[in-house]
């Protein structure tokens, strides 16, 4: 029996039946998610558990780079083209039933424009005044909406001076110090580096953003799912569990790794992505040596710091910085709270 009857791959009709087929092949190939990492890794793929666990149990395509690495590492290669040739059709065919649906509802809305523009008396159908108010409503928007853009770009190019930071905020009392301390002091391995050394909690810790400080730094997803992988989000500190956080001094740097455990994923080091769908994001990964290293560098109060890139970046929170779920993102480094982080111990 070929992988396609074990897996169903043939009867697959849209994108829930083709994600059971690769929970199906998954399980057919009798192997873990670290394994399968492995084997990817042994091939020249990259397939973190993180990600995988999140393809398997997600609702969207993967990405085509993804789909073959996991095909490669379950045995299946000689299968991998009929893989991606559906896996390119169901994308296609979403793309297509997408297209249809926008030009049914420009149609509808189109319709109802032109019944307004009819000479009807409104005593006559009183239920379709609301629909006609709809309607002008609608067509109004279509004209107003371009010259409302054109406004609010000139008006965010003529303040863009003033803003302290990429996810909005205001500075803080205090900025200039703030400022010097993410900046010039930043660059100093001595002093600083010392005095982070002795502040910063060891074992698991809490990084608590300032801009909503309920939150902490863990792991989720995107929100818009443009990446797949597990990525640095916040979420309210008492449902981290069941993954800790720790940092990881790098010897004689005066810098540190963001090091995670959890149960299933294993340890990850948080590496800030420089390309693709998920540039900016801090992604955790398995070969620590590999992923970024940070400098603490005090900004404001006891144990409240900026995490420095080595690229000269600051770890901050992105807009809305105070919801739920939000991801943490490599910015310029401002003044604002969203890009200070008060580090505590976990078990405080």
């Amino acid at each position: 029996m070929d992988s396609q009857e074990k897996t169903g791959l043939r009867h697959a009709q849209d994108v829930s039946e083709f994600l059971a087929c690769l929970r199906a092949l998954k399980e057919a190939s009798g192997l873990t998610l670290r394994q399968l990492e492995e084997l990817a890794a042994a091939a020249g793929d990259y397939l973190p558990r993180s990600t995988l666990s999140s393809m398997l149990s997600g609702r969207r395509l993967p990405r085509p780079e993804l789909l073959a690495a996991f095909v490669r590492a379950c045995g299946h290669e000689r299968r991998l083209t009929d893989w991606l040739r559906l896996r390119d059709q169901l994308a296609e065919r979403d793309a297509r039933a997408d297209a249809v649906g926008s030009a049914a509802a420009d149609s509808v809305v189109a319709g109802s424009v032109v019944a307004d523009s009819a000479s009807v008396d409104p005593a006559a159908a009183p239920v379709d005044a609301p629909s006609r108010r709809a309607a002008r409503r609608f067509l109004r928007t279509r004209l107003l909406v371009p010259l409302a853009v054109a406004v609010l770009l000139a008006a965010a190019a003529a303040v863009v001076g003033t803003r302290d930071e990429p996810g909005g905020g205001k500075p803080h009392p205090g900025a200039a110090a703030a400022t010097d301390a993410t900046g010039r002091a930043a660059d100093d391995a001595g002093a600083g580096a010392a005095s982070a050394a002795a502040d910063v909690p060891r074992g698991a810790v809490r990084l608590r953003p300032l801009s909503a400080p309920r939150l902490c730094l863990t792991d989720g997803l995107v929100r818009d799912r443009r990446y797949d992988s597990q990525v640095a989000v916040q979420r309210p500190c008492t449902r981290t569990r069941p993954q800790t956080t720790e940092l990881r001094a790098e010897p004689g740097s005066g810098r540190y790794r963001i090091q995670w455990h959890h149960p299933e994923f294993g340890t990850g080091c948080l590496k800030v992505l420089g390309t693709g769908a998920g540039k900016d994001l801090l992604e955790p990964w398995d070969a620590c040596d590999r992923a970024e290293l940070f400098r603490l560098v005090p900004v404001r109060g006891r144990n409240t710091y900026a995490l420095r890139t080595e690229t000269g970046r600051c770890v901050g929170i992105a807009r809305p910085a105070t919801v739920e779920g939000t991801e943490a993102v490599a910015q310029r480094c401002t003044t604002a709270r969203n890009q200070m982080f008060r580090i505590e111990s976990a078990s405080d």
